[in-house]
């Protein structure tokens, strides 16, 4: 059984990996609009794999007793500046989720629930891979600069890597 505490932390995270899933979504649409296929397709997978964070979040706290609050969530933007601003908001909100997973886990460590500590470190690894990889893209589109070449060819690698990342699930 987890503490109001905990659950409270676990429904907040829920709460952010929701967000995270639809504001993915709001930009994988707008790239899509924009002729950004790759890029589009890559935050779609993105915005599923949130969805997954959070599906695995709701099953957790209520398996353990607790009480999973599905939220009400703002909506999302509906355009955006550029290429390199979506993965600039990308890289910033993996960090925000990053600071929240961290929090999750000292209240678990505070309320000393070792089991949901555990179930976390799953978040806290992943969160890793996530920030690796949101800094790699903006690296990349930081090298291409406006060169219209190489934005053709990122799109078609994230359409790439995006396809990659599905076979592997």
């Amino acid at each position: 059984m987890i503490t109001k505490k905990v659950e409270k932390a676990l429904n907040d995270q829920i709460k952010l990996e929701a967000q995270s899933s639809q504001f993915y979504l709001a930009m994988a649409s707008w790239a899509e609009t924009q002729g950004f296929n790759g890029t589009a397709t890559f935050l779609y997978a993105h915005s599923d794999e949130e969805r997954m964070h959070m599906l695995k979040l709701v099953k957790f706290v209520n398996e353990r007793g607790g009480t999973a609050i599905i939220p009400q969530l703002e909506a999302p933007p509906v355009a955006f500046e550029s290429l390199n601003y979506i993965f600039e908001e990308l890289l910033n909100h993996e960090v925000a989720v990053t600071k929240s997973i961290n929090n999750v886990v000292d209240v678990c460590l505070q309320e000393k629930d070792y089991t949901t500590h555990n179930f976390m470190q799953w978040y806290v690894s992943e969160q890793i891979e996530e920030e690796g990889l949101a800094r790699t893209i903006n690296d990349k589109l930081n090298m291409i600069g406006k060169d219209k070449g190489g934005l053709y060819l990122f799109d078609r690698d994230l359409e790439t890597m995006a396809a990659t990342s599905t076979d592997a699930q």
